[in-house]
């Protein structure tokens, strides 16, 4: 069939309610911290049921744009809604696991090869993107670039091109699951930790450890809302 003959796919009411509420932050001035409406008071604004509302709020919770705190109450993670199409979140969550299964046999072994083969040099590249995640983790950031810069960094020392190129095949998928880890609460810190047991176990030259660290470390990364949502029809 023709791509633009294609089934039209009506809006689901809950993806309007997600547009409204992105409206809304921007016209309220609201940032980070703050707290939204509660759900009662957004079905009754606009006019929808508090199913759809709840529903529009988890698409956010597991975009990590918003927060579900005890006690009660939805607060802002960050100064805008910028919302993910769904779509977008469908196709992500359908290929995520497949890239997390291919990610813990590929960088397991990288890590066991680095701490056999890393050169003194590689060492340090694989400390300096340990110390630059921290300044990104101190300046409000996720991470993500010394996340990128210690994995490669790890690649590097493994000294294995064939890893490396299939590490390359996927960096794709690879920096939509490190995204996607990444801006789960807690997790940089979380995930900075983990990265430092495993150059502790590549510094001491013990493979047998550092594929041990890098593969919890993978698995953490593989604990993410998005596998646990299940979208709405």
């Amino acid at each position: 069939m023709s791509e633009a003959l294609r089934p039209m796919v009506k809006s689901r009411l809950y993806e309007q309610v997600l547009e409204r509420l992105r409206a809304y932050v921007t016209e309220a001035g609201l940032k980070a911290g703050d707290k939204l409406p509660a759900e009662r008071e957004l079905a009754a604004s606009l006019g929808v049921s508090r199913a759809s509302v709840k529903q529009a709020i988890v698409v956010l919770e597991v975009q990590g744009l918003v927060e579900a705190r005890h006690g009660g109450g939805t607060y802002l993670v960050r100064d805008t809604l910028d919302v993910e199409p769904v779509e977008q979140l469908v196709e992500r969550r359908k290929r995520l696991p497949e890239v997390l299964e291919a990610r813990e046999a590929l960088e397991t072994k990288l890590a066991e090869l680095a701490a056999e083969r890393r050169t003194e040099d590689e060492l340090d590249a694989i400390r300096a993107s340990l110390d630059f995640m921290h300044e990104e983790i101190v300046d409000g950031g996720f991470g993500v670039e010394g996340d990128r810069r210690f994995h490669a960094a790890v690649t590097a020392a493994a000294h294995s091109s064939l890893l490396a190129d299939f590490m390359k095949a996927i960096a794709g998928q690879i920096t939509e699951s490190r995204n996607e880890s990444l801006r789960q609460p807690g997790r940089p810190h979380r995930s900075l930790a983990q990265h430092t047991a495993i150059y502790e176990a590549i510094a001491a030259g013990d493979p047998k450890k550092a594929a041990a660290a890098m593969r919890k470390h993978v698995r953490t990364v593989a604990k993410v809302r998005l596998l646990d949502w299940v979208p709405e029809d």
